[in-house]
């Protein structure tokens, strides 16, 4: 998602969505900041809307693809969870669409939907307006929610949330695959097989660390190289598990038989792209950068750690890779990198301490840098 623009939308109270009855909205789960004198909460809204395939699906290349590769079996549990995660691939997206959303009383435009059939659009709500829905003043951490407008005869409810976060104070920035979610990426037999075939299995202790992160008052981003298409079940995982809700930042993918094996692909160039608005939009936050050895989390927050050293206060990675801290590679991640800035851990246990510290504004001890051998 590009960084928070100060765009001011005019406000079109009779406005209403392009949405047919056969057609869906989903809206994603984003924030807000202040504006420069707070008068107001400026954020994008962001959301997809799109035709459930109902025909020939089933015959694509990709997902001929994906199912010889998986060795689907007909009328398995298995069976089932495939067709309802690659149907999530395998819609007709909606392009074209003007979208408008109701926050309060107040309808906004929420832009045109694109040949993928996502929108979005820079909305800039009077801070007094979101007291009002709020019924106090709003600090760092509530939520507000929006509802695209529909036609007058149709009664469905499409309804996002928008979490308002304040100046100053702790985000997490999270990976999700193999960092909260087990997902095993460098085995693709595996990750194939747990993106679609498994019921989603959470890594232990993570949730009750950021449930514990969220109570002391930080916010979320889960930013991932997961596509748009799995958000739905990746949000219900998160959701059924305890993880606090947050912003979710995936990855625009298209199922064709060339990239079906590649769902999750590389993430060096996506994913700081990804963080680096988030951090431009509050340059008076800290940051705990979550991610693991798998893939090239600790190459790309190591960078951001040392380009932007007054905002991210630690990275923690999760080491799914056995390796040590004291490696080649993870020397040269984390070169210039304050040793308590940074840890290599294997179970979630290990970080309560630190994250109280980093909530309590202190730092962390010296040697929790280098992982015991």
């Amino acid at each position: 998602m590009s960084a928070l623009a100060p765009i001011i939308l005019t406000v079109l109270p009779l406005m209403t969505s392009e949405i047919k009855s056969d057609e869906t909205v989903v809206f994603y789960p984003v924030f807000a900041r202040l504006d420069g004198d707070a008068a107001a909460w400026t954020f994008r809204v962001h959301g997809k809307i799109y035709e459930p395939e109902q025909g020939s699906w089933r015959r694509g290349l990709g997902v001929a693809t994906l199912r010889r590769a998986l060795r689907v079996e007909k009328d398995t549990p298995e069976a089932e969870t495939f067709d309802r995660r690659v149907r999530l691939f395998l819609v007709d997206n909606e392009g074209g669409k003007e979208i408008a959303v109701r926050i309060g009383p107040a309808v906004y435009p929420a832009g045109t939907s694109g040949a993928n059939g996502h929108f979005e659009a820079a909305i800039r709500l009077p801070a007094a307006e979101a007291e009002k829905l709020l019924g106090r003043r709003p600090a760092a951490g509530p939520w507000i929610r929006l509802e695209a407008v529909t036609r007058q005869r149709d009664r469905r409810r499409f309804t996002g949330r928008v979490q308002l976060i304040g100046r100053e104070g702790l985000s997490i920035i999270s990976d999700i695959d193999d960092t909260i979610k087990h997902t095993q990426v460098r085995q693709r037999s595996q990750m194939l097989a747990n993106t679609f075939l498994r019921e989603f299995k959470p890594v232990p202790g993570m949730a009750a660390l950021y449930q514990r992160a969220a109570r002391a008052g930080a916010a979320v981003h889960y930013v991932s190289g997961s596509p748009w298409q799995l958000y739905e079940p990746l949000e219900a995982f998160c959701r059924r598990e305890g993880f606090p809700p947050g912003s979710f930042h995936l990855k625009h993918f298209r199922l064709k038989d060339s990239t079906a094996l590649d769902v999750l692909g590389s993430q060096e160039d996506y994913k700081a792209g990804h963080i680096e608005p988030i951090l431009a939009a509050f340059p008076g936050r800290r940051f705990l950068l979550v991610g693991d050895s798998g893939e090239q989390d600790p190459e790309i927050y190591g960078r951001l750690a040392r380009q932007h050293p007054e905002q991210v206060a630690a990275v923690w990675i999760r080491n799914v890779t056995v390796e040590k801290a004291d490696s080649p590679r993870m020397r040269a991640a984390f070169e210039g990198v304050a040793p308590n800035r940074w840890r290599l851990f294997d179970r979630a246990g290990e970080l309560e301490a630190l994250l109280d510290a980093l909530t309590a504004r202190r730092e962390a001890p010296p040697q929790q840098g280098l992982m015991a051998s």
